[in-house]
Formats: structure tokens, sequence, C-alpha cells
């Protein structure tokens, strides 16, 4: 028994794509393809032999390996290559002609199978990424093509193909890669060879469908070539061999149609988009903004802000240097609180805040990690815990530790020795310190400690209308081009600035918008050091890194100066430098008890010295002209 009818195709695919293939394809789009819209490689290995039951084609299941060529698979499985194609605006995606664009792919396909004929199964996708709302947008085509007002009858053939079909089943589980075989006159099972099949006319076909007695649309593919390369063939024994059963064996008669298809004929039938989860020819969209992890989702935004910026404007930028930056904040209040925002905004994830105050009534207001109900709590605890709430991802630490400060007598040796055994660890553990503490005298030690650690320094200082921002030289530098440190310009050691001050004295009395200023000077000047290769550059990707910036705000000026390193600077300078290396603990010691040793360290004391006998040299008063003054 047999029946003649037209032959007809179910869908040759059916698209699952993973929640790890939506991760790639994030994670490329930030750190490869950009703004580069160029069509990125995809394969997938289908399993022809573990097939749901309730499906009607094989799944062909994209994940996060589908963007990579992968050669570890098993004998059930098939590889397929394909492309995906992300554009950058919704609205391309939208507006892009769809049909067009599967033609322009069908052609490819039929080029590339008239070299081979396995080559001409291919899949495309389209897409757009809404990395912001994790919206995707795609959408999958097989292009399945045949030749111009041709038609293709069948007779089934009786029911005893079965045995024959397994032969070929078991040909096509050894050659994994192949689509087609066929018969050549001795019976043996071949590679497709035209001038055979010419002569044999018998075509086996692998089939992705699961329907049956109804091939899968790619057919047309196979059949498309095969009239092409055999333009005289009328008819042939098509076998449909499927892995997990249900293979079938068809007498195929063509009705031909125009003799020839040329690679750019207009008039070849191109299908192939798949229907979406309504049956309807349309994109698919997949939202996954409530299954991804809100902290990747947190990690990926932060990191998009910053990449565009590389993207568009500065393709050099180094952003991992930033990134993997350790920061140690010497000070949580106005100046800390906001030079910690800025660093989270360029993507620093280490930052350690020092401070052994507590938030008092007035702080919230100027400093921006805390609020009302932080009164009377750790800064240094509250600044950290504030950071996680803003962006839990960052590794913020508060460390509760008094400066010892030169100047000021020692009251309990031990602790303070213990806070300076501290203090210099974490210098060491982290890459960039900021001082941003509220006296001059706090700033010594940190100063001192930094340089000997060869970390770089960044200063913020404040006063009533106008600001210092400034990076520290450092002591690997050539000695003729050393920048100087925050007390190279001081002709005396820095002394106690903090007993017996009046009110006004007790708190940095400042206009509100100077912290914010420095602040983010500060955190833009270690920017911009960081993409150095040489500290010493004076230039980077970013533009200029000067030594210092000197802002005012009674005329919103600003100044950028450079100044040397000072040989007598009682932070800094080599005998300074020496002195503490020798000793040590004992040398701060007797720094913090008195300031003067440090100048005689130093060579500060033979200065003034110098200046004293200078200023007696012009200033001798005759006492009988004095008396005529008088």
């Amino acid at each position: 028994m047999s029946s003649e009818k037209v032959l007809n195709y179910t869908p040759a695919f059916k698209s699952f794509l993973d929640t790890s293939f939506f991760h790639e394809l994030s994670r490329l789009k930030l750190d490869v393809l950009k703004l580069d819209s160029t069509c990125q490689p995809l394969v997938v290995d289908l399993d022809l032999q573990n097939i749901p039951k309730s499906a009607n084609q094989v799944p062909l299941f994209l994940t996060n390996r589908s963007f990579q060529e992968h050669s570890n698979r098993s004998g059930n499985e098939v590889p397929i290559q394909g492309k995906i194609f992300n554009f950058n605006v919704l609205d391309e995606f939208k507006n892009l002609d769809k049909q067009q664009f599967l033609y322009q792919r069908a052609l490819e396909c039929w080029e590339e199978g008239l070299k081979d004929i396995n080559k001409c199964v291919f899949f495309v996708i389209i897409s757009f990424a809404d990395l912001k709302r994790y919206r995707y947008y795609y959408w999958l085509g097989v292009p399945c093509f045949r030749r111009p007002s041709s038609t293709v009858v069948h007779v089934r053939l009786e029911p005893n193909s079965a045995e024959l079909c397994a032969r070929y089943q078991k040909w096509f589980d050894i050659n994994y890669s192949k689509w087609v075989c066929i018969l050549d006159e001795d019976n043996n099972i071949v590679n497709y060879d035209k001038d055979i099949i010419e002569k044999t006319k018998v075509l086996a076909v692998r089939d992705t469908s699961t329907v049956e007695n109804v091939p899968s649309a790619i057919t047309k593919n196979f059949l498309s070539v095969l009239q092409h390369d055999v333009p005289s063939l009328i008819g042939l024994r098509l076998l449909i061999i499927r892995q997990n059963g249900g293979s079938f064996a068809l007498n195929v008669t063509f009705v031909p149609g125009n003799p020839q298809l040329s690679s750019g004929n207009p008039d070849m039938k191109v299908s192939g988009w798949e229907k979406n989860m309504q049956g309807k020819l349309a994109p698919r969209v997949v939202d996954l903004s409530s299954l991804l992890d809100p902290l990747k989702i947190a990690d990926q935004s932060v990191d998009l802000n910053l990449k565009l910026m590389k993207w568009r404007i500065v393709p050099d930028l180094n952003l991992d240097v930033i990134k993997n930056t350790k920061v140690l904040l010497l000070g949580a209040g106005t100046l800390g609180c906001y030079v910690s925002r800025a660093l989270m905004a360029w993507g620093v994830r280490k930052i350690t805040f020092v401070d052994n105050g507590t938030v008092s009534y007035s702080n919230p207001v100027r400093q921006a990690l805390y609020n009302f109900d932080d009164c009377g709590k750790s800064k240094a605890d509250i600044a950290a815990a504030s950071l996680k709430r803003i962006f839990p991802l960052v590794n913020a630490t508060g460390v509760e530790l008094s400066i010892p400060m030169i100047g000021h007598k020692l009251v309990d040796e031990e602790a303070q020795h213990e806070d300076f055994d501290r203090l210099r660890t974490l210098i060491r553990e982290h890459d960039v310190v900021f001082l941003l503490v509220d006296s001059r005298e706090s700033r010594w030690l940190p100063s001192l400690l930094s340089n000997m650690e060869k970390k770089i320094v960044i200063n913020a200082a404040l006063g009533f209308d106008s600001y210092l921002v400034m990076r520290h030289g450092n002591r690997d530098e050539d000695p003729s081009k050393r920048l100087g440190c925050y007390f190279c310009h001081d002709v005396v050691a820095p002394t106690d600035s903090l007993t017996d001050r009046t009110l006004d004295q007790m708190c940095t009395v400042t206009r509100p918008g100077v912290a914010m200023m420095a602040s983010s000077l500060a955190v833009e000047l270690m920017t911009s050091l960081l993409q150095c290769k040489n500290s010493g550059s004076e230039t980077t990707v970013l533009g200029e890194v000067p030594h210092q910036i000197r802002g005012f705000l009674y005329n919103f000026s600003t100044l950028k100066l450079e100044t040397p390193a000072y040989e007598h600077c009682p932070a800094c300078s080599p005998k300074v430098i020496e002195a503490f290396t020798d000793s040590g603990w004992q040398f701060v010691k007797k720094a913090l008890e008195n300031p003067l040793y440090l100048e005689e360290i130093s060579g500060l004391s033979i200065i003034k010295q110098e200046v004293e006998l200078l200023g007696d040299d012009v200033f001798e008063w005759e006492d009988d002209k004095f008396d005529e003054i008088v």
C-alpha cells in the first residue's frame, strides 16, 4: 500500500536557552563585545537519542558553553554551528528586516552546502540584551530553503524498510559530524558524492523531527543541494534516519521548476524563524531580573557605568587596576565619607576606615555615611557598615585606632605602641593611603610609615574656603626629581595644635562644599596616578597628574603646583628615614614626646639657627637712631 502526497516538514529545532547562556552573553557584552555588534560564533551539541517524548523536534539547548568550541562530546551528540547577532539598541533589533536577514543567512548556508553538503545545517540568533533591567530579546532562526517553483511528491515505502534504516543509523552513530550519506554501487554506505548518487539514487538524511513519517525542514536544504549537483535527477530513495527510533524511507519524485539555482537567485524560498510560546512568528522575551542574584546584578551594573566610559571615551583606561586597589582611609569624617563614596563609584572594592571617634550630633548633616540614629557609635564601624548597605559587595572594614601624634606626650606607652604596630600593619596591607584626619600632627606618622612602605599617599586638607589635595613623593623616585610631601614646606617640626583650643578651633570650620570638592579631586588624583606605569609620569590616559591642587572659593580659582622634596623634611627626608630604620618605635617615641628631637635629626634646627643669624644681620639697630624714632 502506498499513498502519494506533497512532502511536508516540521520545524528543525526547538530552542531552549539556559540562564547561563544569558550570563555569558552579559559578560561578553561588558568585557568583549562592548559596542561591537559583529556576529559571534556559537556551537551546540545535539543529543539525538534523549529527546523528550512530548517534543516534536530535537531541543537546541544553548548554555554558556555554546560560546566556546568544545570537543568532549559523546557518540550520540551531533555538533551544529551557529551565530549570534547582538544589537546595541532595541529599535535596531525590532526594525531589522527579519526575512531579508534570514535570506542572507540562507545564501551563506547554501554556498557552504555547495562546498560540503553537511554544512548546510546552521542556526542564527538575533538578540538585544537590556543589561540594566536584565531583559533579553531573542529570536532563533534555522535557514531552510528550497528551489523555486519545484514540488516534491513521495510514495511511502513498505514497512520492511526498518531493517535498511537501522543499517544507516549505525553509520550515523559512528560518523557523528555527518548529516547525510549515500549508497554506492557496491551497496556500501559512503559519504556524499554527487557522481555516485547520480547512479545509485539513494540518499540518507539525519533527521531532527519526532513526528511520525514527517521529516524536519532541514531536509529541504539537502534536497536543494542535491538538485543543484545532479540537475538530471528526477527521483530517488530518501531515508529519514532518527537515532531515537522512528526512521522511515520515502520514494521521492521531483517536479522540476527552474533548471538551476544560483547563490544569488532572489526567488529562493526561505523559512525558518521559530514561533514564540504563543505560536506566533515573533521574538521571545526573557526577564531574568527576579532570577539573577541581586548582588550579581549590582556588581554588573556598577561595572557597566565604568565600562561605558571605557568603551566610548577612554579605550585604554585600566579599570582592573582601580578595582583591585586596596585603599586605607585615615579619618572617617567629612573627607573620609565623601572619598569613600567616590572610590566606590570608581569600582574600588577594598576600603578600610581608621578612626577613633564617635558620631556626634553635628556630623550627619555634613558626613554622608551617618544619620541621626548613629550618634554615639564608632565612626569607623558605622562608615564601613554604611558602605555595605549601599553596595553589599564592597569589602569595607572599620578599625578603631588612635594615631600616635607628634608633640603629644605618651600617656599609655604600651597602648600607643600597639596602635603604632597596627597602623604600620594596615599601611603594609593596603596600596593607597588617604590622609584625611583633622590635625597636622596626626598626619606625620602615617606620612613617615607610608614612605617607608613605598605606598601611594593622597593628602587632603581643608581651610575655611580653601583646600589642598596632593600626592606625596616616593623614596623610590630619582632624588633629583622626587616630589615633596605634606611636611616638605615646614621649617619646624609639627607639634601639638589641639590642646587648649577654643570652641571655634575644636571643629573644622569650613564651607560645606569644600570637603566634597577636595574629596572628589583626591580620588580623581588617585585614579589618574594608578594609570601610570611609572608613578613619576605627568600624563596618563585620563590626562595630567599634578603634584598639588590648591583651590580657593573666595575667587573660585584653582592652582596646580609642584614642589620638590625637601632635604630637611621632618617626615620624608633621608635622615629621618634612616633614623626610623635604625630605631623603629624608639625613634617614634622620642619624636612624639619632643618635636625638637625630630628637628635635630632632620637638620631643621640648623636651618632655624641660620635663619636667626640672618635676622640678626638684617635687623641691627643703632641705639641713638632708635631713640630718635621713638
